[in-house]
């Protein structure tokens, strides 16, 4: 029988080289699939591989595909790394859209430029109310946060649908459910003319730099991860794991609030019931692929953008059903964590010891 032997020293280059590894393995598995299905292998790498990256126009939207991402990663980073497990970042999502969504509907046209920025707050503070529900509840209830997290995704989206069908709906929008189109002096403002690329992808560039700060510079990250890999020696060394917990999830669902709100209050423009758009639960994915480093996931949101990008073009022209841009997601992690599994431990053949 088949058994797994841990290693004395995983190696280090593997453990940095897997999930290249993991994505050359995802690509041949997907040329299989392509060929299954009867489709040229080569055009369907072409339009996850190379349609998003052919001009600047797709680069740019590649890049807003990649916004959110990157921000709702940097975020779970953190929880992550403190062993804390938020699995609800597609709520936090959410609500930080409808908090974002609520102050843009205030505005009219007289209303100041500055505005923009209420709404990015708002955004932020609807996320980490959402994610302060976990904490609380784990705090004071010892709540299992991976469980509250991910039902709290069902509420928020039931929230959503509440108030896009029912007291923001557009009077005049025909009797679709959807708010009305938010002013333009709401707008997230864009980077250029003639792209979609809004201040957002600065602001998680930089999002990116601080964290790095944070975790590698400062006493308060070295806190959070000691927290996370040593609890007992963290207590020994005086760092709260309440102080933690609460620190970990308001910075995740802040992150995830603030996409909510570049995300309706830039492509979008208005609240609708499709709002949550998997960001949350893509980004878990994100984050591990890029190591729970801010670097790490730069490149990997650009990867799965470029999934999701792939994925709607192999929708309109090659036919393939929605679902195939979750197939390549899920593909993904599972090979990477075939590969961390590998780089940890060695098969053996024979009786395992009791």
């Amino acid at each position: 029988m088949l058994r797994l032997e841990a290693r004395s020293a995983p190696s280090r280059a593997w453990s940095l080289g897997s999930p290249l590894l993991a994505l050359a393995i995802t690509v041949l598995i997907g040329v299989a699939l392509f060929a299954l299905l009867g489709k040229d292998p080569v055009k369907g790498l072409a339009v996850f591989f190379w349609e998003p990256i052919k001009s600047a126009y797709a680069l740019g939207e590649l890049m807003v595909k990649a916004t959110p991402l990157l921000l709702i990663a940097l975020g779970l980073a953190v929880c992550f790394r403190s062993n804390v497990w938020n699995i609800g970042a597609e709520g936090q999502f959410v609500m930080g859209a409808i908090a974002a969504g609520g102050v843009a509907l205030l505005a009219d046209a007289q209303t100041g430029r500055w505005i923009w920025l209420a709404v990015l707050v708002a955004g932020v503070f609807g996320g980490m109310v959402w994610a302060g529900l976990v904490a609380l509840l784990r705090d004071r209830f010892n709540a299992n946060e991976i469980l509250v997290s991910l039902m709290l995704v069902y509420v928020a989206e039931m929230v959503l649908s509440y108030l896009v069908y029912g007291p923001w709906k557009d009077p005049a929008g025909y009797n679709f459910p959807q708010t009305r189109t938010f002013e333009a002096v709401t707008k997230i403002p864009r980077l250029m003319s003639g792209s979609r690329v809004t201040v957002g992808l600065p602001l998680a560039l930089l999002a990116a730099g601080g964290l790095w700060l944070f975790l590698f510079r400062f006493r308060a990250g070295f806190a959070q991860q000691v927290g996370g890999l040593a609890p007992a020696a963290a207590r020994y060394a005086g760092f709260s794991s309440r102080r933690a917990l609460w620190l970990a999830l308001l910075v995740s669902g802040g992150a995830a609030g603030a996409a909510g709100a570049l995300e309706v209050a830039g492509p979008i423009g208005q609240l609708t019931p499709y709002v949550p758009a998997g960001y949350g639960f893509a980004a878990i994915i994100v984050a591990f692929v890029g190591r729970l480093h801010p670097l790490g996931m730069v490149f990997s949101a650009v990867l799965m953008s470029m999934f999701y990008i792939g994925g709607e073009l192999a929708q309109s022209r090659l036919g393939l059903p929605k679902s195939i841009t979750g197939v390549f997601q899920g593909l993904l992690l599972f090979t990477l964590l075939a590969c961390d599994t590998l780089i940890h431990y060695r098969v053996r053949l024979g009786r395992g010891g009791r």
